[in-house]
Order: structure tokens, then C-alpha cells, then sequence
């Protein structure tokens, strides 16, 4: 996977971060599924701004998992505010699943 970032040391924690933001229908990570396109930081104006996407535009549980990216890089750089977007440009598909991923869902 790769996520594009001006900060790379920054980028990595927040990836970390993110492990713990589940899809709760397919059970596996933001960051495992792909999902996490860019991670950029303002350090002047002490911004995060994030671009993600989701498995499908119509996806139920979109705007729950766009608010717990959110909340999670909050709660981890509480000196920044955390801008996140939604983007299907370029589309999901499985191929971008890490593979952690893969072998999770081979089981």
C-alpha cells in the first residue's frame, strides 16, 4: 500500500493509529483494506489532511468509518485539526488489501 504523505515519520504513526479503525462489516482495518490514500500534515496551521475512501460509494457504515478516522487522528495529534475527504478517484478494489489482509480473510 502506498499512502502518499509530506511527512513520512508522521504518516507511519498515524498508519498505526488507523490499524484500530475497523470496517465493522468486513472486519479489517482502514489501513489493511487500502482505504487510506494520502496523510498530509500543515505544520503551520496545524492541520492533518487525509484522503480515504470506501469499499463502495454506497457503503452503510461510511459515514461512521470516516468519523472514526477522524477521531482517531484527534485523539492522537490532539494539537491538530483533522480534515478528512472522501474520494472514489481511483475506485477500491481488493487488490489494494495488504497482505495482512489477505491472509485475514483466506482464513
Amino acid at each position: 500500500m502506498n499512502v502518499i504523505t509530506n511527512d513520512n515519520f508522521k504518516c507511519s504513526i498515524a498508519l498505526v493509529v488507523l490499524r484500530d479503525v475497523i470496517d465493522p462489516e468486513i472486519c479489517l482495518s482502514v489501513v489493511d483494506l487500502g482505504l487510506i490514500y494520502q496523510v498530509d500534515f500543515d505544520e503551520e496551521y496545524r492541520n492533518i489532511f487525509v484522503r480515504m475512501t470506501l469499499t463502495t460509494q454506497f457503503c452503510p457504515m461510511g459515514d461512521s468509518i470516516v468519523c472514526a478516522v477522524t477521531h482517531a487522528l484527534e485523539n492522537s495529534f490532539p494539537e491538530y485539526t483533522v480534515r478528512t475527504t472522501l474520494t472514489f478517484t481511483p475506485p477500491w478494489k481488493n487488490t489494494m488489501i495488504s497482505e495482512i489482509g489477505q491472509e485475514y480473510l483466506n482464513k
